[in-house]
């Protein structure tokens, strides 16, 4: 598998930064995988909250998560801080596809390079539908 090339801070259009907890860390002294996740989860979701652009959680249309990849560059792990950086690199009818990138504290060389992709769908079927305009707009202002 190629890999792509090492993301930076400056392939990130927002930021998220993030306190490290004690329980993130594994037996080996490291951020356990799940939680690189978990912070990238919440950074969408913060996004998708910000923007107002869905009624969360009750509203017609909920985005789901249909696939998700990590590549790990280093570790992570508490006491250090995580900065989680969003941004959109595709836009499609139903679905966008994010990459996310984790950085510890400061630095400008990701983590972790996490792609997530979301399906809009109607939140009573789950049936995939096209995403709002409201959220076509604010997603394509995200669009790398």
């Amino acid at each position: 598998m190629e890999r792509r090339p090492r993301p930076t801070r400056a392939d990130f259009r927002r930021f998220t930064r993030y306190t490290t907890r004690w329980r993130d860390n594994d037996v080996y002294r490291h951020m356990n995988n799940a939680v690189f996740y978990e912070y990238a989860d919440s950074a969408v979701a913060g996004w998708h909250l910000e923007t107002g652009a869905l009624e969360v959680p009750d509203g017609p249309v909920v985005c789901l998560v249909a696939e998700t990849a990590c590549t790990y560059h280093d570790s992570l792990g508490f006491p250090d801080p995580v900065d989680v950086g969003l941004v959109l690199d595709r836009l499609g009818a139903r679905s966008m596809t994010w990459r996310i990138g984790l950085f510890r504290g400061d630095a400008d060389a990701v983590s972790g390079d996490i792609r997530f992709v979301h399906v809009c769908v109607d939140s009573r079927t789950h049936r995939p539908v096209p995403l709002p305009e409201a959220l076509r707009r604010a997603a394509a202002a995200m669009l790398a």
